[in-house]
């Protein structure tokens, strides 16, 4: 057992110098132009995703300002809760453990891929 405790720094000592990497000359990067990366970035198209919920549509000042509608569709999703008491004995004033929340109108969410 002495002898394991006499040879565990040398195997912590072996273990970090194995995990360290050294640098060559063939690690070393060369940066891209500037030039290349403005051109692609300029030539790329602007996406744009809109929500608008339960009755919203404000659509028409995206439409307005040179964005194009790629894709549209719409879910459905609650738009109001309500609390409710959970059994006809509940208090809900009183006892506030006794009440729960449910859905109380459900609308459509419409979404919008913009792309300019």
């Amino acid at each position: 057992m002495k002898n394991i405790i006499r040879l565990f720094p040398l195997f912590a000592g072996l273990l970090i110098i194995s995990s360290c990497k050294i640098l060559t000359p063939k690690d070393t990067f060369i940066d891209e132009p500037k030039e290349n990366i403005k051109k692609n970035s300029s030539s790329e198209k602007k996406q744009l995703e809109i929500r608008f919920s339960c009755g919203e549509d404000g659509i028409s000042k995206y439409t307005n300002d040179g964005w194009v509608v790629v894709k549209q569709y719409s879910e459905e999703k609650i738009c109001t809760w309500k609390s409710v008491p959970a059994t006809k004995n509940c208090k809900m004033e009183k006892d506030k453990g006794c009440k729960i929340t449910m859905p109380d109108k459900i609308g459509q969410e419409k979404i919008y891929l913009l792309e300019r």
